[in-house]
């Protein structure tokens, strides 16, 4: 008999200026997020405000409506967009009483603690829970205290529930901190002994292909799964193209909204990204926002200081595009849609901005081209690094 999954609600609003069908676009990759999760996608709710409530984000009547909903079908879990205030949280919950009320954070948190394997990884996103839970405590009846593994408490009878809980974090923020940093020790020497050899990062937007790409340039077997944030833990390879060596690392994918606890519990291994000479930005050439996903990356390099870095772009998924040809009577003017991938390849390489491709990571096509490209320019800093070596050229 087949299981069945847990059935999920997704609520967002449009604001002024917003555009509703972005709006849709961005309830669709958290049903998405969800499926990832083990959750089923029932229903999306969205309300035009001037601005989030306050108190509990939409306004009553809709919050209203949402209820009922989530109780006349068994819904399980009622997902906002945005990331939620404590307060909202809480006021959501006495209207929503027969559903969890949660956020896009709290969402991409719990996925994240599923995907992590290693237990650098599992601390890493311990380390973010707590961070985004600390402002979060008030009201909570937690019970942490049974995390102390029988330890006495060390405040009095009149220490509240509230405080006991914080301090419990906020230990436990502290003891993550402390493995981290030396895990981080670790890495950061077994990164400096591969000495100064050409290293290249592939980043991109969550599910763009980086994990196949990486086991096709690498030829090794790096998990790949159409699902967000298949990979979590850094993966670094030796590639050699000809005659000339580099190391190629694929690291966590980003997203819209990224939760800064996860930009900054993954601080180290995003070190990766910060010391490579090269980043290969992988683009998901299907998605019809692959503009804005690409926009994200780009603001998720710059918040980590990896913004002036040489860049390649790899415009993957080719084999999925997928266009409709402008019709000349149409009433509505033409929009990216309406372009063919000869027409997208052409005005992406007109702007000679920045050096780019258009390859199939499934079909294996654009490759020999590729790692033409990328041998080219790691031999031009090879040589730089070792100018005698002339077997280069």
């Amino acid at each position: 008999m087949e299981e069945t999954m847990d059935k999920a609600v997704f609520v967002g609003i449009i604001q002024n200026g917003q555009d509703e069908r972005k709006v849709n676009e961005y309830l669709d990759e958290l049903e998405f997020l969800a499926l990832t999760a083990g959750v089923e996608g029932d229903k999306k709710f969205v309300q035009k405000v001037d601005r989030p409530d306050k108190a509990t984000y939409i306004r009553s009547g809709k919050l209203e409506e949402i209820a009922d909903y989530c109780e006349e079908n068994a819904i399980i879990y009622a997902i906002f967009d945005d990331e939620l205030s404590g307060m909202q949280q809480r006021n959501i919950s006495k209207v929503i009483k027969t559903a969890k009320v949660i956020d896009r954070t709290t969402l991409i948190l719990e996925i994240f603690a599923q995907r992590a394997q290693t237990s650098y990884a599992k601390m890493q996103v311990e380390l973010a829970q707590y961070n985004y839970m600390l402002p979060r405590l008030a009201g909570m009846w937690t019970h942490l205290e049974r995390q102390r593994g029988g330890r006495g408490t060390r405040g009095g009878m009149g220490e509240t529930q509230i405080e006991v809980d914080r301090r419990i974090v906020k230990e436990r923020i502290n003891r993550l901190k402390e493995q981290l940093t030396k895990v981080d020790r670790q890495m950061a020497t077994q990164r400096s002994n591969r000495g100064s050899m050409v290293r290249l990062a592939l980043v991109g937007y969550t599910n763009v292909g980086k994990s196949t790409l990486m086991n096709l340039l690498a030829k090794s077997d790096v998990f790949a799964e159409n699902k967000l944030f298949a990979t979590l833990d850094t993966t670094v390879r030796k590639v050699v193209i000809e005659n000339v060596p580099f190391l190629l690392s694929d690291t966590v994918g980003f997203i819209r909204k990224l939760p800064t606890q996860l930009i900054e519990a993954f601080k180290s291994t995003l070190d990766e990204v910060r010391e490579a000479d090269i980043l290969v930005h992988v683009v998901d050439i299907s998605a019809p926002d692959f503009e804005e996903q690409m926009q994200t990356v780009e603001k998720t390099l710059r918040d980590i200081g990896a913004g002036k870095k040489p860049v390649y772009v790899v415009f993957n998924k080719t084999d999925a595009y997928q266009w409709e040809e402008y019709d000349e009577f149409s009433l509505t003017p033409p929009d990216k849609s309406n372009r063919s991938l000869e027409e997208l390849k052409n005005s992406w390489i007109a702007q000679e901005k920045t050096p780019c491709i258009f390859i199939s990571a499934k079909e294996r096509t654009g490759l020999d081209k590729l790692r033409s490209d990328l041998y080219k320019m790691v031999a031009e800093i090879h040589a730089g690094r070792y100018p005698f070596n002339n077997f280069l050229w």
